[in-house]
């Protein structure tokens, strides 16, 4: 029994042991100061030891002087040392920084000598290190003024559109106006500007006032068209596909646009010509745009012109052939073709194609907003209503 007792004894011991040991780790004293590219003290900067053995980090935050100091960091051999500037975004590190017990050589960031010593490893003399960290220093302005302008350009494009979506368009124009006069050299404000003035076109009861938003609609859709074509021309630009697919997306929405436009103004080949080069710029999304194109010539043929008409029922079915399911262009398509049918005696006589357009919009819409139109067109050129959407399956006969 005694022997037993021994050897528990012992174990526990040893437990104690490795506890205190592991509460005995040892720390040093760590500190330094940090500068930017001017040679200005980093206020506000977060200095990190990261232990390369345990992954351990230590921040530390830089006074109005650029300093930060520590007396609880752990002792190691090896610690990657990571400056991060106010933003939180990595300025410069330092790796195999060794942190011994006591006081520690300072561990100093200064970007600015940091910064000539890489220019000169390159092989280029002093004067010729100063002249490329001045050029250095301009591009960083002109990038922190670019962001400065972006955020605000932003700023103002959220409160634009939360405006238009609330039906305020004159408000919408007016933050956007100061948009373009901020920075007049982005395609998407001018394109925003003219979607808020085409939109707001619509709600004017002076005829005049109407037009006059309408052209600047115009204007304002052209200028956001030839600054994207500008942009997407540039020489040695080579945009990977996903970038020039974006590119085009957004070049055909603001022929789109202008197409609109054109189409609430009256002016029919302006707005057919605009969303024909939307739907070439644009194939994957081509059918939205002929089919914008299909309405515009619609719209547009007061009088019943058969060339206009046959033009519409082309662009429905280049809108049908993108997209199948679309329903509203079956209707369409069969709305312009009851305006080339004929009559003879007492019948109404549709070309091809008209019944199967009426009935394939039924198949898809069988409850929507033109089904009582479309069922009084097929009973008019005495075509059965035909349509499979929402039929029960027959039960198989009993045997």
């Amino acid at each position: 029994m005694k022997q037993r007792f021994t050897l528990a004894l012992v174990a526990v011991m040893l437990i104690t042991l490795s506890a205190t040991s592991a509460w005995a780790q040892a720390f040093g004293k760590v500190s330094g100061v940090c500068r930017d590219a001017e040679g200005k003290p980093i206020a506000g900067a977060t200095v990190r030891y990261i232990s390369k053995d345990t992954g351990q980090k230590f921040d530390m935050k830089t006074n109005s002087k650029g300093e930060y100091m520590s007396i609880g960091v752990a002792v190691a051999h090896a610690y990657t040392v990571v400056l991060l500037g106010p933003d939180g975004k990595e300025i410069d590190k330092v790796d195999g920084v060794q942190v011994g017990s006591g006081d520690n050589p300072p561990v100093d960031f200064d970007v600015k000598a940091r910064q000539q010593q890489a220019l000169q490893s390159q092989g280029m003399t002093a004067e010729q290190a100063k002249q490329a960290q001045a050029q250095l220093k301009e591009k960083q302005a002109a990038a922190t003024k670019e962001g400065d302008t972006v955020k605000v350009l932003n700023e103002k494009l959220k409160l634009a559109s939360d405006a238009s979506k609330a039906g305020d368009y004159d408000n919408a124009i007016a933050l956007l106006t100061e948009a373009t006069n901020l920075d007049g050299t982005r395609d998407v404000l001018w394109y925003q500007l003219g979607d808020a003035y085409s939109q707001s076109a619509s709600k004017q009861t002076d005829a005049a006032e109407k037009t006059k938003r309408l052209e600047t609609a115009n204007a304002d859709f052209q200028k956001a068209i030839d600054m994207k074509k500008a942009d997407m021309s540039k020489e040695g630009q080579k945009p990977d596909a996903a970038a020039q697919a974006e590119a085009n997306k957004r070049l055909a929405a603001y022929y789109n646009g202008l197409g609109n436009a054109n189409g609430k103004a009256g002016n029919t080949d302006g707005a057919v010509a605009a969303y024909g080069q939307a739907a070439q710029v644009d194939p994957p999304n081509g059918g939205m745009y002929f089919f914008n194109l299909g309405a515009a010539l619609t719209n547009a043929n007061k009088t019943g012109d058969l060339k206009m008409a046959r033009a519409a029922v082309d662009a429905f079915d280049k809108a049908i052939a993108a997209d199948p399911t679309k329903a509203d262009a079956y209707y369409w398509k069969g709305s312009n073709l009851m305006q080339l049918a004929t009559v003879k005696g007492d019948k109404v006589v549709a070309p091809e194609g008209t019944a199967e357009a009426f009935q394939k919009y039924l198949e898809l819409k069988p409850d929507g907003p033109h089904a009582e139109e479309s069922k009084g067109m097929l009973q008019g050129i005495g075509a059965t209503i035909e349509t499979s959407y929402g039929k029960k399956k027959a039960a198989p006969p009993k045997k």
